[in-house]
């Protein structure tokens, strides 16, 4: 995986590298290359170029009692409060029994069913009655124009919970986690790592206003300088290839003003492998195997 890059990966690189955005600027058209992600040679394309929203707690499918946290993801964009244009940076959207529009030009009403998180949210809470119901996540820009981001449908079953419980005790207290890698898991060639903000808002550090925030990385393993990554573009996900090793992972939401430290994880331990080092671990061991029975 990504040991050879096409022209499109190319691209994706070059435009990281470049960090194109510009506060102001009209949104420019969805495609699969992203500009303003870190300029890291850790830090390598996904193995899908297509910028897409995701449910990052939930999958299609899932039983769940009411109340219940929704957590997003968003792939190849960042998040920018309503009303600021950065980019192609936006706001996510909930549709709770509602298809994708079929106007992307319209602007997405404000209804209980097109649920509207533009202050740069991450998550919500949902109390709704027992039944079945079909979610989609949708980016959109500063207007509340949608783009060419969104989610696949998600289907759940919502019961009522045997004991009531508020939607802030289900939201928990506020902060930032790392949703991916686990803890304690080993990891192959490229890997996402999804970061997550409970009762914080995320946006381009170019988005000055208080309280919006950024987030950053932070990479270390034994005898080596920390590698600090940071995410200015509002974005919320990244896929990763650093050397083979040992790595304790923690992640910070910093203000965009001032800088602060808003919040920091749990760290998280991944080791890192390389499929051509496993590969050639296996073609020695098969050589010695095979030196014994001579």
């Amino acid at each position: 995986m990504h040991k050879t890059l096409g022209n499109t990966a190319m691209q994706w690189l070059l435009a990281a590298g470049a960090g194109m955005l510009s506060m102001g600027a009209p949104a420019a058209p969805a495609t699969p290359v992203e500009s303003g992600l870190p300029r890291h040679p850790w830090v390598v394309p996904p193995p899908d170029l297509q910028p897409t929203a995701h449910f990052t707690n939930l999958k299609d499918g899932d039983v769940v009692q009411s109340p219940f946290v929704v957590k997003f993801g968003l792939a190849l964009r960042g998040l920018v409060p309503a009303g600021a244009t950065v980019g192609n940076a936006g706001h996510h959207h909930l549709l709770v029994n509602r298809p994708l529009p079929l106007d992307f030009k319209k602007p997405l009403p404000f209804t209980d069913q097109y649920i509207h998180f533009g202050k740069g949210q991450m998550e919500t809470a949902l109390d709704l009655p027992a039944g079945t119901y079909t979610l989609n996540l949708l980016l959109a820009d500063q207007g509340h124009i949608p783009y060419f981001v969104f989610s696949k449908p998600l289907r759940i079953r919502v019961e009522r919970a045997p004991a009531r419980r508020s939607v802030q005790e289900v939201l928990g207290a506020r902060r930032v986690e790392l949703l991916a890698p686990a803890d304690g898991a080993t990891v192959r060639d490229a890997f996402r790592v999804l970061f997550h903000a409970s009762g914080f808002h995320v946006a381009h550090a170019a988005f000055q206003a208080a309280p919006a925030g950024h987030f950053q990385l932070t990479l270390e393993r034994k005898g080596a300088k920390p590698e600090v990554i940071a995410f200015p573009g509002g974005h919320t996900e990244s896929w990763l290839q650093p050397p083979p090793g040992d790595y304790r992972l923690t992640v910070q939401l910093l203000a965009n003003r001032g800088g602060v430290v808003l919040a920091t994880s749990t760290p998280v331990q991944v080791r890192a492998e390389s499929s051509r080092g496993a590969e050639s671990s296996r073609g020695a061991e098969r050589l010695a195997i095979a030196g014994a029975g001579r």
